[in-house]
């Protein structure tokens, strides 16, 4: 194995900051510690908002972007017993959250994550604890793998872990990226009803394909109209709400009584609001979703295999091409971006 390694890093927070690709050394790992070769790192949107304000994070420079990645195991440091030299590993997005309530306080919200508080893993190598990684699923390629730890996870621990979907219920997921897109494949394999809103028919036909039974064209029609149509009045039980800011509303308007809303996405602003009408007379849960824990992350292993589930993947870039990466995420894929090593 040779001494160095290549990693891109951020020297500023911008839009549109300069990716450099540099090399320094190989980490080697301490007592607790698991050596990854990184095999496939997937992008998110909040990976776009780190490099581009900071989202108030401590971010020690030169820094290391992107939080989700998939691995092989190169070496293990002294007291290892979770893992071995070979085993195939995927990042968890809340280092140490292993179960139960998050890290954290009133005063301090728990946001301590990998390419944010802790730099991130678009390297060759990373050296972390044992506790922050699982097993990856034995069903996917290290590419799909890589998409699981927040994009996926994300989804499950919205509709499985809090949300206990059973079969019948209906869904609604917003967009076609990568939550979403888990989202659509999650709920479907629970034997939900799963509606998606998206711009264009296009990107529609494609959710449909992937097992959505309805899907909304949001620039030819307001959709909370179309889901009162299609459900005869009676509402969403589940709506992943992706947009945030204003759209929270409309999820409010769409949603059945006592069912839930699960806020995940700031695309339309950090500061939600909506009418206070619905919240009050159909009593919905409205629930905030920062990923999820180890734990669960092992239970959606576990299920993708069980069901078969296959990650959808957008494009895979190579290590030298990750800034070409990066844009495709500011254009809005459908599904993942991975950058392969």
């Amino acid at each position: 194995m040779t001494k160095t390694m290549k990693r891109w890093t951020l020297d500023t927070v911008a839009v549109g900051a300069p990716l450099n690709l540099t090399e320094t050394a190989i980490p080697t790992p301490a007592r607790g510690e698991v050596l990854v070769r990184v095999k496939a790192v997937s992008l998110n949107y909040r990976d776009k908002l780190v490099r581009e304000i900071g989202m108030g994070l401590p971010l020690q420079f030169p820094f290391v972007p992107a939080s989700d990645m998939a691995g092989v195991v190169e070496a293990v440091g002294d007291g290892v017993t979770r893992f071995a030299v070979g085993d195939r590993v995927i990042s968890t997005f809340h280092p140490g959250w292993i179960d139960g309530k998050p890290l954290g306080d009133a005063r301090t919200p728990p946001y301590k994550t990998l390419g944010g508080f802790y730099p991130g893993v678009l390297s060759e190598y990373v050296a972390m604890s044992e506790d922050w990684l699982v097993s990856s699923p034995q069903s996917l390629d290290y590419a799909e793998a890589s998409t699981l730890p927040c994009a996926g996870l994300t989804a499950w621990f919205a509709l499985v872990e809090r949300g206990k979907i059973k079969p019948g219920d209906t869904v609604l997921v917003q967009g076609t990226g990568g939550v979403a897109l888990f989202g659509l494949q999650i709920a479907t394999a629970q034997g939900a009803e799963v509606f998606v809103t998206s711009s264009g028919q296009e990107k529609l036909g494609r959710a449909k394909a992937l097992g959505a039974h309805y899907g909304i064209d949001r620039n030819k029609s307001d959709w909370v109209e179309e889901v009162y149509r299609l459900t005869n009045d009676r509402g969403i039980d589940h709506i992943i709400e992706i947009a945030g800011g204003p759209n929270l509303g409309q999820s409010l308007k769409a949603v059945a009584p006592q069912g839930r809303i699960s806020v995940i996405g700031v695309l339309e602003g950090f500061d939600i609001s909506g009418p206070v009408a619905p919240l009050l007379l159909k009593s919905p849960t409205v629930q905030g979703i920062s990923v999820g824990h180890r734990r669960s992350l092992e239970d959606f292993v576990r299920a993708v295999d069980s069901i078969g589930l296959k990650p959808v993947i957008d494009h895979r870039y190579g290590l030298g091409e990750a800034p070409a990466a990066f844009d495709h995420l500011d254009r809005g894929p459908f599904g993942k971006i991975v950058i392969e090593l």
